[in-house]
């Protein structure tokens, strides 16, 4: 049974940092888009941060215009685990962060999109205060 599981979020002050954890369990991630989506309440699921196999041991990364320099999205295969590293935080940041997985190879008109993604975690809470 594959498993995704978030971990790292909660409240934490506007200009400040967090770092989520997503790890996978039941099959390896390895060579499959591992993504970050955020959901605000009363909002659309949104695109954060995807980390896509390239080539070997090339990893590609790509993030939403609206966390672009504050936000490092990385892997260790070794530990099945995707990580979100989060500066410089924003009240606007506020959501619940959902890890997804998918078999999206070589695709980036597909990353961003939430359907794509085949397994997601159960989310974890992150709020900025100002």
């Amino acid at each position: 049974q594959v498993q995704l599981v978030e971990s790292g979020g909660g409240l934490v002050q506007a200009g400040g940092s967090l770092r989520l954890s997503c790890a996978a369990s039941g099959r390896t991630f390895s060579s499959d888009a591992m993504g970050w989506f955020r959901q605000a309440p009363g909002k659309e699921r949104e695109f954060v941060a995807v980390t896509t196999w390239s080539s070997g041991s090339v990893y590609y990364a790509d993030y939403a215009d609206s966390v672009k320099g504050r936000v490092t999205i990385f892997r260790n295969n070794a530990e099945n685990t995707v990580y979100l590293q989060m500066n410089s935080l924003k009240p606007e940041d506020t959501a619940v962060y959902y890890c997804a997985a998918g078999s999206i190879y070589r695709r980036p008109d597909y990353y961003s999109d939430y359907h794509r993604y085949d397994y997601w975690g159960q989310g974890t809470q992150v709020t900025v205060s100002s």
